[in-house]
């Protein structure tokens, strides 16, 4: 997406209520780092994860954020394509939200601004969350893809050699926001094999 001189780089950041909502704090704080302006907005059952995985609440992460939208407001600015955007990263993304992104009906903000990317064929990866996956869950996931989104799982990048959880999450996440062209320094590069 061309960025004008007075167009800050700017990402749509959807928090679900699946596991791992370590991984959209991780990409808030990378992002902010990176100096990307982030547009949050968190379903319902994110602040549940929150509490039960980081022991945070949602305003704990308003702080990382550069906007936080509220789940129903429907009129924010990121639920229209006129509002540009490098797109949307969902992490973590729950079966509920691929469904809902898949069937193109959407009941949230957070679900409609995943609409709007990919209306406006911008980027959407959704770090889905998700195993074993049935049929449905498998169908889903073809159908945002041919649709344009990209499905990428947190799958931990064992090369790397991590030495911790949080070395495994700065990865998947940097991994993500590869996908827009975006350096965050988190990712351990390949170097070939052999390489230390």
């Amino acid at each position: 997406m061309p960025i004008s001189a007075s167009t800050p780089t700017r990402i749509v950041v959807g928090i679900t209520g699946a596991s791992g909502a370590i991984y959209g704090m991780r990409a808030l704080e990378l992002l902010k780092q990176a100096g990307v302006q982030t547009h949050l907005v968190m379903s319902r059952s994110a602040s549940l994860t929150l509490s039960q995985e980081l022991q945070l609440q949602p305003a704990d992460l308003a702080s990382r954020a550069t906007v936080v939208h509220g789940i129903q407001d429907v009129g924010a600015v990121i639920s229209s394509g006129s509002f540009k955007t490098c797109g949307m990263l969902i992490a973590p993304c729950s079966i509920r939200t691929l469904s809902e992104i898949a069937s193109g009906v959407t009941s949230s903000l957070l679900t409609r601004a995943a609409d709007v990317v990919l209306k406006e064929r911008r980027k959407l990866v959704l770090m889905v969350r998700e195993t074993p996956l049935h049929l449905g869950h498998l169908r889903s996931m073809v159908s945002v893809t041919e649709m344009g989104a990209i499905v990428m799982p947190p799958v931990p990048a064992f090369y790397a050699r991590p030495d911790s959880i949080q070395a495994m999450v700065d990865h998947s996440v940097g991994r993500a926001l590869d996908l827009f062209d975006i350096e965050t320094g988190a990712v351990a590069r390949w170097e070939g094999m052999g390489a230390s």
